[in-house]
């Protein structure tokens, strides 16, 4: 087994730039129909709401995997042209957290308190200056939360990829364990090298959008609560159930 160790890491870490293609280009693609989609569903247009509304619930509301499987087997008949696996895969990602996205777009918005907009309207901003310079910079800073657990779900909703034939981390370990009998021991170190590289990413998204939190904070004067102040209040509530 630890013989087999150094070719367990190269087959897997092949996937691993699929992987993180993947989960990149999905982030962009869903960041962007988040931010458009969420702000259309807050449009005084009923059609662009209505059009925001139909996107938001076909991609929230269908299977990712019927939803990749239409994208590579159906449309490429519908146009002709046969989708590369992995850009389909991409499309879908985008697409689909991009509606669970738009939602906390108009959550956020929505959440600025309304004495901002109207101090809005009494400094005589236009409706795009309103949004711009003062309601989308309070309301990122609430975004940020909501979305790094969105993006670490998008980054395992890569894993199937596999079923269209991308060579990502799950398909690369499938590969090591088809073509031979291994033991239960190299099974589990298999399994335990993949979960161990998508911890490693989801620290890593992590890590970025918390650094995010604190830029957007910083730009409307906020300071994020440092750690020790989150486990000071964490131990505050367990002497207080302790107590009653």
């Amino acid at each position: 087994m630890i013989d087999n160790l150094p070719e367990f890491l190269s087959v897997i870490s092949e996937g691993l730039l699929l992987t993180v293609e993947a989960t990149v280009g999905g982030i962009l693609i869903a960041s962007v129909l988040a931010g458009v989609f969420g702000l259309a569903m807050l449009s005084r247009s009923r059609i662009v709401r209505v059009v925001a509304r139909v996107y938001v619930e076909i991609w929230r509301g269908t299977s990712e995997v019927v939803q990749l499987f239409w994208i590579f087997f159906v449309l490429p008949v519908l146009v002709g042209y046969q989708i590369v696996p992995l850009v389909a895969g991409i499309a879908v990602l985008g697409m689909n957290f991009g509606a669970y996205g738009a939602e906390i777009v108009r959550g956020a918005v929505r959440s600025v308190p309304k004495a901002q907009y109207e101090g809005c309207i009494a400094l005589n901003l236009s409706p795009s200056q309103r949004m711009r310079r003062v309601i989308l910079p309070q309301a990122l800073v609430e975004m940020v939360p909501p979305f790094n657990n969105l993006f670490i779900q998008l980054l395992k909703g890569s894993s199937l990829l596999m079923i269209i034939g991308v060579s990502e981390m799950t398909r690369q370990a499938y590969r090591v364990l088809i073509p031979r009998n291994v033991d239960v021991t190299s099974t589990a170190v298999i399994w335990t090298i993949v979960l161990v590289f998508y911890l490693a990413l989801a620290i890593l998204i992590t890590m970025g959008m918390r650094w995010l939190e604190r830029r957007a904070a910083a730009l409307v004067g906020r300071t994020p609560p440092p750690r020790k102040a989150f486990f000071s209040r964490a131990a505050a509530l367990a002497d207080a159930k302790v107590v009653n």
